[in-house]
């Protein structure tokens, strides 16, 4: 299986996720200590699973709401019971705003703070992107679907759950790039990538059943390509990877300023918590540039709104892009950190 992956990726016949790598592998931002290396900070931050906290001393239940607005990140796709239906706008995630798994970020910050799902509550919309979400805090509508991410979501409590919470947490960006480049490789391979876009998609690529490996092996005997396909291929991974982020870039950074700007109205004496990207594909160039940029802009956004830019540079993801349980329960202890430094 792997042999077959990776003759596909030298044949740009592969999707990008196939180039990702744990997100650890990027290069991390500087150490505000200068005398440590880049192999004692990854040290470090991956250590601290193990080392004694405040986050293990008892905690009053239920002292704090919680409040976690993201995307598929958030919402803890690629874990086990992630909860959904479908409807007739495409998926209803409503079950998981208090259903989620015990192992995405949401539930492990909840269980440091001893928090009940009641006050530990998961916005995570897979597929979202920041245009959307911008609409979803304002009115807890989106006026129309989303035609590249085929998502529609129409959930008016978004408003109160944000009014109601002590800290909320932002986490967004990654759709507004990674969602037009999986548009754009279905395009260029005329829709032969589509089965397996929805495997990667959903979460689904990790699992190792014999239903998901069937359905692997069937998506990629859909990947003959033509000779023409093929030149798209490569055209969007030279070119047109750099006209989506150069293009992404900019809306994703108004979107997120209004964004914060709006549940700051909403919300003025809660804190509020800006979630760093982490690069899922740092052997792309102009991804890398992208998720700089992008983090560059959050921490200059969260000082200006007096809220809290929480970097994840180490945060370990698989070849689908989300975070591994080590990767959320990582995002979880730098939010619990953030958390308690200002109680």
């Amino acid at each position: 299986m792997k042999k077959k992956l990776i003759g596909l990726a030298l044949s740009a016949a592969m999707l990008f996720s196939v180039l990702s790598v744990p997100a650890f592998a990027a290069v991390p931002e500087e150490s505000a200590d200068p005398a440590l290396t880049t192999e004692q900070t990854a040290a470090e931050e991956e250590n601290c699973f193990f080392t004694s906290s405040s986050t293990e001393e008892e905690k009053e239940p239920n002292s704090i709401t919680y409040v976690a607005l993201g995307d598929s990140i958030c919402a803890g796709i690629g874990l086990t019971t992630v909860q959904y239906a479908h409807n007739l706008m495409g998926v209803d995630v409503s079950f998981n705003f208090k259903g989620y798994p015990e192992t995405c970020y949401v539930g492990q910050v909840g269980k440091s703070l001893n928090l009940d799902r009641d006050h530990a509550i998961n916005l995570g919309l897979p597929g979202v992107m920041s245009k959307d979400m911008l609409e979803l805090v304002k009115t807890g509508t989106m006026a129309e679907m989303n035609t590249l991410s085929g998502c529609q979501y129409n959930y008016p409590e978004f408003v109160d759950y944000i009014k109601s919470a002590d800290v909320i947490s932002i986490q967004l960006g990654s759709n507004d790039a990674f969602v037009p480049t999986v548009v754009s490789f279905g395009e260029a391979t005329n829709w032969k990538s589509e089965d397996l876009a929805s495997i990667v998609l959903s979460g689904n690529l990790r699992s190792s059943s014999k239903e998901t490996e069937d359905a692997l092996n069937e998506s990629l005997k859909k990947l003959s390509l033509t000779r023409s396909e093929k030149d798209a291929v490569w055209n969007l991974f030279f070119s047109g990877m750099n006209k989506i982020c150069e293009n992404a870039y900019p809306e994703s950074s108004s979107n997120l300023r209004q964004i914060v700007a709006t549940v700051k109205e909403l919300n003025p004496d809660a804190q509020i918590l800006i979630i760093g990207a982490t690069n899922p594909v740092p052997l792309l160039p102009s991804w890398s540039d992208y998720f700089s940029k992008l983090n560059n802009y959050e921490k200059q956004l969260a000082d200006v709104y007096g809220a809290t830019y929480v970097s994840i540079p180490f945060a370990q993801t698989e070849l689908d892009g989300h975070p591994t349980v080590s990767g959320h329960k990582y995002i979880a202890d730098k939010i619990v950190k953030a958390i308690e430094a200002q109680q």
